[in-house]
This record gives C-alpha cells, sequence and structure tokens, in this order.
C-alpha cells in the first residue's frame, strides 16, 4: 500500500510537472493573435516569425554567446579546484566547500545587487563580459558538484601506473586522467552552459540593453507586450534542457562504463 501511494504521489508531481509544457507546446503552434488555449487552429507561423526577427534573434545569439563564454570560465575556476578538494587534506576544507556551494545557497536576488555594485564600479555593467564573469560564477557549485563526484571514482592506480612507465605528470594527465574524467567535465560543461543560457534574474540587473539575453526579453515580452512569440522560445528552450539532460544521461552512462 505505501508503494502504491508513493507511486500515485510521484505521478501527480509528475503531472503537475508536465502539465505547463502540455499547455506552452502547443500555444507556440497557434493561430491566436494572443495567447489562448485551446488554441484555435495551427500553423508555424509564429516559429517563422522567430527565426525572422532580430529583434528575437540578438538576444538569442547574446545567450549563447555568454554561456559559452560562461561555461569555458565555469570549468577554469572549477577543474583546478575539483583537483584540489579532492587529492589534497588541508585545513579549512569544509569551509571551502560551503564557499564553493554559496552561489546555490544565495538569492540570485541577492546576488544581482552584489554583481551590480561590483561589477559597476569595474564598468562591466551592460557588457557581455560582465554577464559571463555573473554566470560563470553562478555555474560554479553545479559544475564542482558533478567533476567533484567524477574524480572521487577515480582510480588512481592509472596515474600510478603510467608514471611508472616512464610517463611525466602532464603526459599522464593528458593521455590518462582526462580521457577518464572527460565524460564528467563535459557533464558539468552542460549544467554550467544551461545555468546560464536560462538565467533570468543577474542579467535583468547588469545585462543592459547591448547584452540582453533570451530570458531577458522574454521576461520583458511577458511583462510589457504579451507576444505569443514567447511559445514558441519557452518550447524551443524546453527541447534543449530535454536535449540537455539526454545527453548528460548518456555520458554519464559511458563514463560508468568506462570505469
Amino acid at each position: 500500500a505505501g508503494s502504491a501511494m508513493g507511486l500515485i504521489f510521484a505521478g501527480l508531481v509528475a503531472l503537475f510537472l508536465l502539465l505547463p509544457i502540455a499547455i506552452v507546446v502547443p500555444m507556440s503552434f497557434s493561430t491566436a493573435i494572443s495567447f489562448e488555449f485551446p488554441p484555435p487552429g495551427y500553423s508555424l507561423g509564429y516559429y517563422a516569425k522567430y527565426f525572422s526577427s532580430e529583434e528575437w534573434l540578438k538576444p538569442t545569439l547574446n545567450s549563447l554567446v555568454i554561456a559559452l563564454g560562461a561555461t569555458t570560465l565555469t570549468l577554469l575556476l572549477v577543474v583546478p579546484a575539483a583537483f584540489g578538494y579532492v587529492r589534497y587534506r588541508f585545513r579549512g576544507k569544509a569551509f571551502v566547500n560551503l564557499l564553493m556551494m554559496a552561489p546555490l545557497i544565495v538569492p540570485h536576488v541577492v546576488s544581482a545587487l552584489a554583481y551590480y555594485g561590483f561589477l559597476g564600479r569595474a564598468r562591466l555593467t551592460g557588457t557581455h563580459l560582465g554577464v559571463i564573469v555573473a554566470h560563470g560564477v553562478l555555474a560554479v557549485p553545479v559544475a564542482f558538484l558533478v567533476i567533484a563526484a567524477t574524480l572521487k571514482g577515480f582510480d588512481r592506480n592509472l596515474e600510478r601506473a603510467a608514471m611508472s612507465a616512464g610517463a611525466g605528470p602532464l603526459r599522464t594527465f593528458f593521455h590518462v586522467t582526462l580521457p577518464v574524467l572527460r565524460p564528467g567535465m563535459l557533464v558539468g560543461a552542460l549544467f554550467a552552459f544551461l545555468s546560464s543560457f536560462t538565467e533570468a534574474v543577474v542579467v535583468i540587473f547588469i545585462g543592459g540593453r547591448e547584452a540582453a539575453t533570451l530570458p531577458k526579453k522574454m521576461y520583458e515580452s511577458i511583462r510589457l507586450e504579451s507576444d505569443p512569440v514567447i511559445a514558441v522560445v519557452s518550447t524551443l528552450l524546453v527541447s534543449a534542457v530535454v536535449l540537455g539532460v539526454l545527453v548528460s544521461a548518456f555520458l554519464r552512462r559511458r563514463s560508468a562504463n568506462a570505469t
């Protein structure tokens, strides 16, 4: 009876999470001039409008550039930090872990205010670089958790065997360590990319006009004009996240098989 109730509860939670998607996706193919469900008819008109509108394509390009830059910055910070945290013992290790998790714990509104003050003094508000720095730091906890977990499952005897055969530290890293850890690092990079690409609160504070991203444009559209194209963007974002989760699952399974 307990397991049956658990399944029913899990089904209700899944329905609650999937119901908005079941509404938004059909609306993206609607012929209505505003938000209307169920749609009176179906067409690809709003998809054509999205892919031909600079008003939407420019924020999309900004989101891609910023997400790629933030992913690169995150990996540059997280990979050395994960190696140091997992492989070495030092005083204050628990505090370092808490510090790495801080961007995940602190509300984004609070972080946005802090970034606005810090980046404002550096004259980076309203720039791609400023948003990349903010998004890169925000993505650190998720990427750190994934890469640190991958490192904990790594068999260091592989490195010892390579070094005993005459390989130096760099050669061992690039030919032994990196190939085994690559799937986990790719998963961390994917999560960092999705974290940046879908973030809206911080970019509203510091993005400005030139570094406006797709989530910021969606927020402004729903608040000011209620453009039905937002249903198209929402559908594309959901599709991208689902694809990212599938790729992540594939990479994690491949990593498990490799080890």
